[in-house]
């Protein structure tokens, strides 16, 4: 992971600064006899890592550096001389007759050490195959320093971020100030707590990003994180430290990043408020309590949080009061990112709760298996609401704040829970009876249906919730069986996991006859259920389309819920676009090609198709790319078929991905085509630009990538929105006018947008007119924000932006 140049970001590698070495020796040690004279350089054994000078783009100052050395678009993941750069190139990497590792001037001037303080009169520093560097007493063997133990913005594979519980001493990576100067910037980033472990991102020391707490396979306050086994990342108690690991590889894919929306800045909501990125506006009050100051709070200034509106009974007893009224109860908030500064025990669930109702001063509790018991007895601040994931957190507030149906539901729960008792009872008397009677039929001889060649009743004709329409459905499909899915991808093997979904995971897999595909599999604690099956079921059976991924059949038996598509080699659009190096295999040929496929097969749903569907939910990570990298658009569990005659819906339940969502689709459930088109808008420029719509923040001037390529449009110099990666004279024109386009495509209003029919003519210039666009929703940030709050969210959105990855051999 990394922390970025001008960006903050947690990754295993950053794209930052490209240079080149002039001579590369042939040896790995650096001695007191073998040292580097600018601009030579020190190669790992197996000539993965490169040790060497180096000067960032734009810029002529020296450090001395690590980089990957075969990779084409080179990448500094260590700086040794970040603080002290050269002026020239007179630079010397040496061992000092004291037996540390030094960067020298022309003057012969320290400008780096290694600084270690026992004096040793033989030593070498090696470059590990590992990119560790490490500095050894030759006499003994002894490692004297290593460079894992002083990062710098990278942390990358086998590298450990570490808290000392004996010193209290951390082991962080800081950032560039920026791309052209690796010297320590404004953020920090590692371990913060010992007991419950979090990612912490620090601006100038102040909390800027919280994970929450690791129940041992993920952060759970980071809820599209997947498995430790798939992101590569774990977390061990060594007896002083708490540790994480990578598995080394060369190519990399963004597997998470944070921070990537609003909420998910640390406090956003202030005390006993809680966010939810999908809510307009952002910030609410928890139940039971209010703003503390309404005026700020209903001009969108939310730092100063809530207070409660009603005393507990607590708090009533304390001030001598008795009288006032019925015992506090607690509250379930499920899917919520559990708050800062929680105490830990070691309790178990039901302990939990009742050390905390017992203790007026404990104002709420979580549980989880992974973790244990979490109480918090403080303001409950950085909470907020998740579509899916995150924990139950459980809130002390009066009971008078509960209002009717709440104490209905505690009545039904009581309810619930008795008649779950007398089912269990009669089921295991029936259970009993059943076995009896079968016994004694079979002693008797008696002929049994099990016992005859005779079909039993399979999960189409007994499960499907008696939906003949369903068991249609499927029929329309080839079914697999579970044994040959669970065979094909090794028993859903992790290291056969692609991905993960709001539906669940996906793996590869291999049939018995050689073909690959990807098994989608419906997860049990999925936010997604039969009714998403069903209706990709009915939606993806009945198309074909070169530009849509193709569905091979599915598998329904007993709980398991699977489909099986054809396999995408090269993954989704999403893994190329944002990854600094794969980024650079999508010239400006490819990505016009992909631009034009994915609109193709979107004029397909909406108008070529026997049906007519909204997608719902395009964007970037629902492209895949076959091996040519040509793009079929994927995941139809949010699609809606449309009658002949209707041209647009509306519906309560607003579903599909924040930053690609229309903005009258998620004000008020209206969708249609255009909103579709809206959301391929935003797809087109994060394709020109190379960068997320919503990774664009304070700094720039805008809440997203729209209002950047809106105020760019407006000043005339759209030039600076295109990725350098593509930035060709002779391919400008093109670019423009899909920027152009892309605009057109994001106005706010349906009605000035073009139809998918219409932008394909415009891509291939058939319509040689373009209007000029409108501007988009959200291009402008709310002019009543005062300076206090500026200066309280510096940055809240800024270009920093953080990003967990993974790496796979090439």
């Amino acid at each position: 992971m990394g922390l970025g140049r001008g960006k903050i970001s947690l990754a295993l590698l950053l794209l930052t600064s490209s240079f080149c070495v002039e001579i590369i020796t042939a040896i790995d040690t650096i001695t007191s006899t073998q040292f580097l004279r600018d601009p030579e350089a020190i190669v790992s054994n197996g000539s993965i890592y490169t040790l060497g000078f180096f000067s960032p783009v734009n810029s002529t100052d020296r450090y001395v550096g690590i980089w990957f050395n075969e990779v084409p678009v080179v990448t500094a993941i260590w700086v040794a001389n970040r603080n002290k750069p050269l002026n020239d190139s007179s630079g010397i990497l040496a061992i000092s007759k004291d037996g540390n590792l030094v960067v020298l001037n022309g003057q012969q001037e320290i400008l780096w050490s290694s600084n270690v303080s026992n004096f040793v009169s033989n030593s070498s520093a090696q470059l590990s195959d590992t990119g560790n560097l490490v500095l050894r007493d030759n006499n003994n063997e002894e490692i004297m320093w290593e460079s894992f133990q002083h990062p710098s913005d990278t942390f990358f594979s086998n590298m450990k971020l570490s808290a000392n519980k004996r010193t209290g001493e951390k082991i962080l990576i800081t950032s560039w100030k920026s791309a052209t100067d690796p010297s320590i910037g404004s953020f920090s980033a590692g371990l913060n707590r010992l007991d419950i472990p979090e990612i912490f991102i620090w601006k100038d020391n102040y909390p800027y990003f919280r994970s929450g707490p690791w129940n041992r396979q993920v952060f759970i306050g980071v809820p599209y994180m997947n498995s430790a086994a798939v992101d590569g990342l774990n977390l061990v108690d060594d007896g002083e430290e708490q540790t994480r690991w990578e598995h080394g590889m060369e190519d990399r894919i963004v597997l998470w990043s944070v921070p990537m929306f609003d909420c998910e800045f640390y406090a956003r909501c202030g005390p006993f408020g809680s966010c939810n990125a999908q809510a307009s506006p952002i910030c609410s009050c928890l139940r039971g309590f209010e703003p503390n100051n309404p005026e700020e709070w209903y001009r969108g200034n939310w730092t100063s949080g809530c207070i409660r509106r009603k005393s507990l009974q607590c708090e009533r007893v304390k001030s001598g009061s008795e009288a006032a009224g019925k015992n506090d109860v607690f509250l379930k908030l499920g899917k919520m990112k559990v708050p800062d500064l929680a105490q830990w025990s070691r309790l178990t669930e039901i302990e939990c709760k009742d050390r905390c109702l017992t203790n007026c001063s404990c104002i709420a509790y979580a549980y989880n298996s992974g973790i244990g018991c979490m109480s918090w007895i403080g303001d409950l601040i950085d909470v907020q609401e998740f579509p899916t994931g995150g924990a139950d957190l459980y809130i002390r507030m009066a009971y008078s704040e509960l209002d009717g149906n709440d104490r209905k539901k505690v009545i039904v729960i009581v309810s619930a829970v008795v008649g779950t008792i007398t089912s269990a009872m009669i089921c295991a008397l029936l259970t009993w009876r059943f076995r009896s009677k079968h016994r004694a039929r079979k002693e008797g001889g008696e002929k049994l249906p099990s016992d005859t060649n005779e079909k039993h009743p399979s999960f189409l004709d007994r499960d499907m919730t008696g939906d003949s329409m369903d068991h249609v459905k499927l029929q329309e499909l080839p079914l697999f069986s579970l044994e040959s899915l669970t065979a094909a991808t090794d028993g859903f093997d992790l290291s056969n996991k692609l991905g993960q979904g709001g539906f669940g995971p996906v793996y590869k897999g291999k049939l018995s006859d050689g073909k690959e595909i990807a098994v989608k599999r419906l997860s049990r604690a999925s936010g997604q259920g039969l009714k998403e099956f069903m209706n990709e079921v009915e939606v993806i059976s009945k198309l074909q389309h070169r530009n849509l991924v193709r569905l091979l059949g599915c598998c329904v038996e007993g709980e398991e819920k699977l489909l099986v598509y054809e396999y995408m080699p090269n993954k989704s659009l999403d893994a190329f676009l944002y990854d600094p190096l794969r980024k650079q295999l999508l010239d400006w040929k490819k990505r016009f090609n992909i631009i034009e496929g994915i609109c193709r097969g979107l004029l397909y749903l909406h108008r070529d198709s026997r049906l007519r569907i909204i997608h719902r939910d395009l964007k970037a990570s629902n492209i895949l790319l076959d091996p040519e990298l040509k793009p079929k658009i994927s995941d139809f569990g949010a699609a809606r078929i449309f009658g002949g005659d209707e041209d647009q819906a509306n519906t309560i339940r607003v579903v599909g991905t924040y930053g690609y969502i229309s903005p009258e689709y998620a004000m008020e459930g209206r969708f249609s085509e255009k909103s579709d088109v809206y959301s391929f808008g935003v797809l087109l420029l994060e394709i020109v630009s190379g960068r997320r719509n919503t990774s664009f923040y304070g700094n720039e001037q805008a809440l997203s990538l729209l209002g950047f390529a809106w105020k760019l449009w407006n000043e005339g110099n759209i030039s600076a929105l295109v990725d350098p990666a593509i930035s060709d004279p002779s391919s400008q024109a093109e670019i423009f006018r899909c920027i152009h386009i892309g605009l057109l495509c994001v106005q706010e209003f349906p009605e000035d947008r073009p139809s998918a029919s219409t932008v394909v003519s415009m891509l291939n210039s058939e319509i040689s007119y373009l209007a000029t666009p409108k501007q988009p929703p959200f291009a402008e940030r709310k002019h009543h924000i005062n300076e206090e709050r500026l200066h309280q969210n510096e940055e809240k959105c800024s270009i920093n932006y953080v990003t967990v990855t993974g790496v796979d051999a090439r």
